[in-house]
């Protein structure tokens, strides 16, 4: 396989996995439906933030670590899930809806930020990723191995704001209507409370499977 094939078949791999839905995604809707388009962005640069440092651990060796020591992989994991199933449960349990005019709306990008990118570093999926398929796209070969986790890294940037980024602008388009809509807004803070809890359950039950 030629180098510009196997960054393509990486591409690839990246795009799949970004697009199903999980703890960023979920992240990433829900700010963008509280806060509008600019809370959305800073979602989106947090975890694109996140991604970096999951890249340089990974070049670093630090994943290495972590499949060495299971248990720390472990901690990482239930941490990551309790957090999620945190915000998912006072979602769940909210009487106001999304408070798209409310204090939740006021929290500024860059708090957004940082609760995004804490949201990736927690992620499990992703340091499974960084085990598991990371490294065989790494080939002496191919020149520097910090060269190639640069062009490695940046394809898994450009992909997250490609597909995030999108999502932002979707969510952003039907925040009017919920505003007119009280009930629908209550709903959808509601369901959207349910999948964050669902997808930190699955998170646990794959990456505990995985490890």
């Amino acid at each position: 396989m030629t180098e510009t094939a196997h960054l393509w078949v990486f591409f690839g791999l990246v795009f799949g996995i970004v697009i199903l839905p999980g703890m960023d995604m979920a992240f990433v809707l829900g700010s963008a439906l509280v806060g509008g388009r600019r809370t959305g962005l800073a979602a989106v640069g947090g975890l694109m933030a996140g991604g970096v440092c999951h890249v340089a651990m990974g070049a670093t060796g630090f994943a290495m670590v972590l499949k060495l020591f299971p248990a720390a992989f472990n901690v990482m994991l239930m941490a990551g899930a309790l957090y999620v199933a945190w915000m998912g449960y006072g979602l769940w349990r909210t009487t106001e809806g999304l408070a798209i005019d409310g204090p939740q709306a006021l929290r500024s990008p860059g708090a957004t930020f940082r609760r995004a990118a804490l949201t990736n570093l927690l992620n499990p999926k992703a340091y499974v990723f960084m085990l598991a398929v990371f490294p065989q796209f790494i080939r002496p070969s191919y020149g520097p191995i910090a060269v190639q986790a640069l062009v490695l890294g940046a394809i898994i940037t450009v992909t997250q704001a490609l597909v995030y980024g999108t999502i932002v602008l979707l969510a952003d388009g039907v925040r009017d209507w919920l505003r007119a809509n009280p009930a629908a807004s209550r709903g959808l803070a509601r369901s959207v409370g349910v999948l964050l809890m669902l997808v930190a359950a699955f998170t646990v039950i794959e990456g505990w499977r995985l490890a």
